[in-house]
C-alpha cells in the first residue's frame, strides 16, 4: 500500500481501543503491513502489529492490504481499476510523539501548502496538473496576502518559485508540519488523505482518474472532470481531464475553502 492506503486503514481502526478491541489488517490469520505501514501506524494502539506473538480475543479483522483494498478491484485486461462506489473513507489518524509535537514551533503558521508533485508510478501522469497552473494559483494567493509554502524532500521533482520552503525528512514529518497549515492544494493521493487526518481543508484535484465519491472527504473542495476511468497506465483521457481544470477554478475553490477556515 502507499501512504494514502495506510492512512485510510488507520481511519478504519479509529476508536478501536476505546471500544475494547484491536484491529488487525490482514487475511484473518496473518497481519499484513507493507514498507510504508510502520511510518503511518507508529504508536497507534488501535492496530495490531505484525510482530505480535499471539492474536488477542478482542481482535477485529479488516481485510485491507495490498491486493485487497476494498475501494477498487483490478480489471487486468483493460489495465484499469474498477471503483467501488459503496466505499467511503473515514479520516485517518496519526499519533505524534512529544518530539514531533515540539518541532511544530519551527514551522510557520497558517501557510497554504501547495504540492505540484505526484507519486512516480504508472498512473502518475493521469493525476498531474500542470506546474505552470500551480504557479499561477500560487501567485494569485500571494497577491491576496497569503504565505504559500512547499515541502522540500529528496524525491521532489517540481518546485514553485518565490515561496516558503519547509524541509521535511520523511512523509510523517511532513504530515506533522501540515498541522500548522491553513489550506492544502494538491492532486488526489497520500497528501489529501493526510490533510483529512489532521483536519485541514484542501483543494483536491481528482481530474478523471478516481472519483471523489470513493476517496474524497466532505471537508475538502474536490475537483473532478467527467467519468473516472481508473486507468493505471498513462491515459490520454485522464491527462485531458486534468488539463480541463483551470487556474480560475482552483483559485475560486481555494477562496471558498479559506473563507471557512
Amino acid at each position: 500500500m502507499g501512504y494514502g492506503d495506510n492512512i485510510m486503514a488507520s481511519g478504519m481502526a479509529r476508536g478501536a481501543k476505546a471500544r475494547g478491541e484491536i484491529v488487525a489488517l490482514g487475511d484473518g490469520q496473518k497481519v499484513i503491513w507493507d514498507h510504508n505501514s510502520e511510518l503511518i501506524f507508529r504508536d497507534n494502539e488501535n492496530l495490531l502489529r505484525p510482530e505480535a506473538r499471539s492474536i488477542p480475543k478482542n481482535v477485529r479483522w479488516i481485510p485491507f492490504y495490498k491486493g485487497q483494498r476494498q475501494y477498487n478491484r483490478q480489471d487486468t485486461a483493460n489495465e484499469r481499476w474498477i471503483w467501488n462506489y459503496d466505499f467511503r473513507p473515514t479520516p485517518g489518524e496519526f499519533v505524534f510523539s512529544a518530539e514531533e509535537n515540539g518541532m511544530l514551533k519551527y514551522v510557520p503558521k497558517d501557510f497554504i501548502l501547495m504540492e505540484p508533485n505526484v507519486a512516480e508510478k504508472n498512473s502518475g501522469p493521469n493525476k498531474q496538473w500542470q506546474l505552470a497552473r500551480f504557479q499561477a494559483v500560487c501567485d494569485l494567493l500571494k497577491r491576496d496576502g497569503y504565505q504559500v509554502a512547499q515541502f522540500q524532500y529528496s524525491a521532489m521533482r517540481y518546485g514553485l518559485k518565490k515561496i516558503t520552503i519547509i524541509p521535511t525528512k520523511n512523509f510523517r514529518q511532513a504530515v506533522s508540519a501540515l498541522r500548522r497549515a491553513k489550506l492544502v492544494i494538491c492532486s488526489e493521493g497520500g497528501l489529501h488523505h493526510a490533510a483529512a487526518a489532521v483536519e485541514r481543508r484542501a483543494v483536491v484535484l481528482f481530474g478523471g482518474f478516481i472519483p471523489p465519491q470513493v476517496t474524497g472527504y466532505d471537508l475538502h473542495e474536490n475537483i473532478a472532470v467527467g467519468e473516472a476511468c481508473g486507468k493505471y497506465v498513462r491515459c490520454q483521457h485522464c491527462i485531458d481531464a486534468m488539463n480541463k481544470i483551470t487556474v480560475e477554478e482552483v483559485y475560486e475553490a481555494a477562496k471558498r475553502a479559506l473563507a471557512q477556515c
